[in-house]
């Protein structure tokens, strides 16, 4: 597990809950948090004192694709999943994904999201289909920058050497839509059940009204991104997407 924070005010509550949704797996598992230039000492006691998470502590602020792929650095785990502060894990989602990892040999494993609301959840179906994709397939489900994203790239479970292929975009926002790009270099499987809860709050940096001004050209990088890696993992084959540097 993977998560990047600035423990700014309003987030050590969530970053409490996030930790307490692992506590409550069924399966083992490691956490590491990068602090963004955060004070260590404002780390919330129960992650302190849990062995099972690790600490980096960045002596200044990167931004969160920074810190998320230096932490990938430390990650020591044969799968790896990436995870916002402000979130939250369903009781099964781990266990159900790494069982489909380990009983298939598939590289990744997904499922769906539910945004998570003040007492109440909305499910969220993404538009990729459940079951198994070859590498890239999921790809074609993203036919245009400006479409919804295939996937919840947090409720991707995948192998720590895939992931090292295709981590984080280097962007101030939409890093993690790169992340999607691990689907191109390996076959997963997309199980219809909620993995992985986005809470949604109004200091998230989606609610800002400066969100907008750089998400178009976001989008076009990570789909490019995408279309590209899996042009040169698979030279013979076509995703189906459009030119992946044009905008819509």
């Amino acid at each position: 597990m993977v998560i990047a924070t600035q423990l700014h005010p309003e987030r050590p509550a969530f970053l409490t809950a996030m930790h307490a949704s692992l506590c409550r797996q069924s399966v083992p598992w490691e956490a590491i948090v990068a602090l963004d230039g955060a004070d260590p000492t404002r780390l919330p006691a129960a992650l302190a004192a849990d062995p099972r998470v690790r600490i980096l502590a960045l002596p200044r602020p990167v931004g969160t694709a920074c810190a998320r792929n230096l932490a990938l650095n430390d990650v020591r785990t044969k799968y790896v999943n990436w995870a916002d502060h402000d979130d939250e894990f369903t009781d099964w989602g781990m266990a159900l994904r790494l069982r489909t990892l380990e009983e298939t040999g598939v590289g990744w494993c997904a499922g769906y999201s539910e945004d998570l609301h003040d007492g109440s959840t909305t499910l969220w179906r993404c538009p990729t289909p459940p079951g198994r994709h070859e590498a890239g397939d999921v790809w074609r489900y993203w036919k245009d920058p400006a479409d919804t994203i295939p996937l919840g790239p947090t409720t991707l479970l995948a192998r720590t050497d895939l992931v090292r292929a295709a981590p984080m975009g280097g962007l101030v926002q939409g890093e993690d839509y790169c992340a999607l790009a691990v689907t191109c270099l390996a076959p997963g499987i997309l199980l219809p059940v909620p993995v992985y809860r986005y809470r949604k709050h109004p200091a998230q940096m989606t609610a800002q009204d400066s969100y907008a001004e750089l998400e178009e050209r976001a989008r076009v990088f990570a789909h490019g991104f995408g279309a590209s890696l899996h042009a040169a993992a698979h030279p013979c084959h076509d995703v189906g997407s459009t030119t992946p540097w044009t905008s819509a």
